[in-house]
């Protein structure tokens, strides 16, 4: 499911701080898109299109562009003969041309939650990263280069270091292998992660899967989550309880 929001962006008094902070907050909340609303039909007199405690939605989504970096940006449908289509489109299509263009790419890998995201222009790798909830604790981030610009279309793939190099590693790294089976019924997507074959989004199958079930009531259900088969459940087992 989608989710989006609508602008508040008339009314009086117009408040820029108060549309601004609706913007951010939806960008922190996920949220997929952010609406400017405009005349579905025509209004009989023009003031009522023209009052002064209305901004109007095409300037507003340029601004928007600007003061945003992720969501998608929408307005309703407009009709003839209060704008023209092909004006209307042109302007539209303009939109992210002068804000600069939006960056949309694929963080992948060794993050805590991979997935598509739309970037600001100018944004670095490690931007992306830190969209994506961080490199997990067995991330390779040396094989990366975090200050690099992000190009549109591409994919940040963050490796994970090998097992051998993690045994190796400093003390520090040694000890995010956990000592005694991890319970499946408390555990962290974090502590989740530190098991054997599981990479972050495994891990987070594992928190729905108890979320939707209320709770594991073996170790046996494990081979309901997608991607874990009978080779994988044996080697969980001496790793796991509940």
């Amino acid at each position: 499911m989608k989710l989006g929001i609508c602008l508040p962006h008339y009314g009086r008094p117009i408040e820029v701080g108060r549309m601004l902070e609706v913007a951010r907050r939806a960008e922190e909340c996920q949220l997929d898109s952010v609406w400017v609303t405009d005349h579905v039909i025509v209004p009989e007199q023009s003031n009522v299109i023209y009052r002064e405690d209305m901004l109007d939605p095409l300037a507003v989504l340029p601004w928007l562009a600007g003061v945003t970096s992720r969501v998608a940006l929408g307005t309703s449908v407009v009709i003839l003969p209060y704008r023209s289509p092909i004006p209307v489109a042109k302007l539209l299509a303009s939109v992210d041309v002068l804000s600069g263009g939006r960056l949309i790419v694929d963080v992948a890998g060794s993050v805590r939650r991979p997935g598509v995201y739309r970037m600001a222009p100018g944004a670095r790798v490690e931007d992306a990263l830190k969209r994506a909830g961080g490199a997990t604790a067995h991330a390779d981030l040396s094989q990366i280069n975090r200050a690099a610009k992000l190009e549109d279309g591409r994919q940040v793939l963050v490796p994970r270091r090998p097992s051998g190099a993690a045994s190796a590693s400093a003390p520090a790294t040694a000890a995010a292998t956990p000592a005694q089976p991890v319970n499946l019924n408390t555990a962290t997507l974090e502590q989740l992660d530190t098991l054997d074959g599981v990479g972050p989004t495994t891990a987070q199958k594992i928190i729905d899967f108890r979320t939707e079930h209320g709770g594991f009531g073996s170790v046996d259900e494990l081979d309901q989550i997608p991607g874990i088969g009978e080779k994988k459940l044996a080697a969980l087992r001496e790793q796991v309880r509940v």
